[in-house]
């Protein structure tokens, strides 16, 4: 494995870190969407705009760096890439955020909770996960369950779509709450692409 010892290469990992664990907020954010009411919705709306800001220039810091060095810790095109696909689990979040307060839907179906649990849960295991790129160890439980929570996250939304189109009679409402609960399902595709790209790292770093 080449040497990460230079404090330059070492300041990428703690970028990550930062970097997923504004995914946690974003997660925690929308379980706090489920039971709230449309003004509640609305001002948690706002802090999630603030952590999605957050996110982004986490993410800007990582590329900024990378167009600093020469020397980084694995390859750029690969530094690049996971840092696009971090950003792309937030954006898919605060899509779906945004969507709820922008049609003012009262409230979401209860099988909304399944797919947010599952979007909390991974990037309660992506932030943990960052930092073990210092060393590439014990990463690969991180990848195997990612994908077994993104098959749990498949499950539930086609459960989802069905209750909605079985419950929902407003035509209107229906493709509102469809179109949220298909970022939801993205937001869980793109977690997927994040433990496959730190896979795919792994792999070149052995």
């Amino acid at each position: 494995m080449r040497l990460r010892l230079t404090p330059r290469e070492d300041s990428y990992f703690t970028l990550f870190t930062a970097q997923a664990e504004h995914l946690v907020t974003g997660a925690n954010l929308l379980a706090e969407m489920l039971g709230a009411d449309r003004a509640a919705a609305k001002a948690i709306g706002k802090r999630f705009a603030e952590a999605e800001h957050d996110a982004d220039e986490a993410a800007h810091s990582i590329m900024q760096r990378l167009n600093q060095t020469f020397v980084t810790p694995f390859d750029r095109d690969d530094i690049y890439m996971l840092a696009s696909r971090l950003d792309d689990c937030m954006d898919f979040m605060e899509e779906a955020a945004d969507l709820i307060v922008l049609y003012k839907i009262e409230s979401l179906p209860p099988r909304a909770a399944d797919v947010i649990q599952v979007l909390q849960r991974a990037a309660e295991l992506t932030a943990e996960a960052m930092p073990k790129l210092r060393t590439m160890g014990d990463l690969a439980d991180y990848w195997v369950e990612i994908n077994r929570l993104e098959n749990q996250a498949d499950k539930a939304y086609r459960k989802l779509l069905a209750q909605l189109f079985d419950e929902i009679d407003d035509p209107k409402l229906l493709m509102k709450l469809k179109e949220i609960v298909e970022k939801l399902e993205a937001a869980a595709d793109a977690f997927e692409r994040v433990a496959n790209t730190v896979e795919s790292i792994a792999v070149k770093e052995s």
